[in-house]
């Protein structure tokens, strides 16, 4: 069977980095630090007492003050990502086919500020009468998608992924899938999340997931390191759009990299720890590099999923080390986690969108706070300096709660 080529032709972000492709993709190149103190609410009775927020952002500054009402803080971010995305592919809007145009696009967790909201309302004397209708249009995962269909008009199919930390990597999976396929052109793909809030950091408290090292908040987000403790939860969205290769040549668009393979896998192992020696990544890896028929040996770089937490870190190197044998001491690996910190259903967008800056740029974004040598992590994780590399091919990996694995295969178009 004949498979359509898919490319990448637009992207964008919101990030604790930077709140357009171009500021995030300075930060990650200087290693910039999104990690401090949380400002949105009191954290002083939480354990963790710090998180990377996406900072400096207004959403007035993109949208009136109604529009800004009527959606929570996830959709603002993926509203805003989205437009930048889809600007940046200079699809001629006017001229091409919408029905054949899809939005697939997720969030781990959805509208959890919402959620908060209107619980205070609810449970603090407002009874049910003052809940806002917009409730529930607001707090669902999928709402985003739809946001997204609307504004742009965009008909082809439409809806959300909820795969937890693999819930974007799974939404340009499906993507890619679809303009496999050949039942759409274009679909714009990514993945938004906003939970850095009391429920948000105090659920992750209670299954000691989160990093606790309060007096050095800037250092708690490192990746591969001997001393790690947890991940840092971070916020913001990222956005692609992914196109037919024929539909992207015949417009004359930019392209920055193609997508050559998915690796899609579940561990049927455990709620929420990896399986041992990292099973189920490994296939998910093999998978993405079987679909594009190149050998192990042609990866040159994996954005790790790389969550700073004990069992994460361990076992996907040691799905690294089984998968590529010897190889896989010559590869570089890196975690933008140690910036971004953890954006839960984002991530995987986001760090695919980091993936393929890479390979476009021949540049490996560095593992920051990386500080102390992990004997069971001993490969080479590009240790707080960015290096200028040949990026031909390279994987991202998103691995989610539940035993959710995708690995994404980029390579430079031509």
């Amino acid at each position: 069977m004949h498979h359509r080529r898919v490319v990448v032709t637009g992207l964008g972000v919101i990030t604790p980095i930077g709140l357009n492709l171009k500021d995030f993709w300075e930060g990650l190149v200087i290693g910039r630090n999104g990690v401090g103190n949380i400002t949105r609410f009191d954290a002083s009775i939480f354990d963790t007492k710090f998180a990377a927020e996406v900072k400096g952002f207004d959403p007035l500054n993109y949208m009136d003050r109604k529009s800004a009402q009527r959606i929570d803080l996830f959709t603002q971010f993926a509203m805003v990502a989205t437009e930048e995305a889809v600007n940046d592919s200079q699809l001629p809007l006017e001229k091409i086919d919408k029905n054949r145009v899809g939005v697939i696009y997720g969030s781990g967790i959805g509208g959890m500020w919402t959620w908060h909201h209107q619980s205070e309302i609810m449970f603090n004397g407002g009874g049910p009468q003052r809940l806002s209708p917009f409730f529930v249009p607001m707090m669902i995962a999928d709402i985003a998608a739809g946001h997204i269909s609307m504004k742009w008009g965009f008909k082809g199919p439409n809806y959300a992924t909820t795969s937890a930390c693999a819930t974007s990597a799974h939404a340009i999976s499906d993507s890619y899938m679809h303009l496999q396929r050949g039942t759409v052109d274009v679909v714009i793909t990514g993945g938004s999340e906003a939970s850095i809030c009391p429920m948000g950091i105090g659920g992750f408290n209670a299954m000691k997931a989160l990093s606790t090292r309060n007096d050095s908040p800037e250092t708690a987000s490192r990746p591969f390191d001997k001393n790690r403790d947890g991940f840092v939860m971070g916020e913001g969205a990222g956005t692609l759009v992914l196109e037919e290769m024929e539909h992207a040549l015949k417009r004359g668009a930019k392209i920055y990299a193609e997508l050559v393979g998915i690796g899609l896998t579940a561990d049927a192992y455990h709620i929420t720890a990896p399986a041992p020696g990292g099973e189920g990544a490994i296939r998910s890896m093999k998978a993405c590099v079987d679909e594009a028929d190149i050998s192990l040996e042609q990866v040159d770089y994996i954005n790790a999923h790389g969550t700073s937490t004990p069992y994460n870190d361990k076992n996907e190197t040691q799905a690294i080390k089984t998968l590529f044998g010897e190889h896989a001491y010559k590869m570089a690996i890196s975690s933008t986690k140690s910036m971004t910190g953890h954006l839960l259903g984002a991530t995987g967008a986001v760090e695919g969108i980091t993936t393929i800056l890479a390979v476009k740029n021949n540049i490996i974004p560095p593992t920051i706070n990386y500080q102390e040598k992990d004997p069971e992590c001993d490969l080479d994780y590009t240790p707080n300096t960015a290096a200028k590399r040949e990026v031909n091919y390279a994987i991202s990996n998103a691995f989610g709660f539940g035993g959710h694995n995708v690995s994404l295969l980029f390579t430079k178009f031509n």
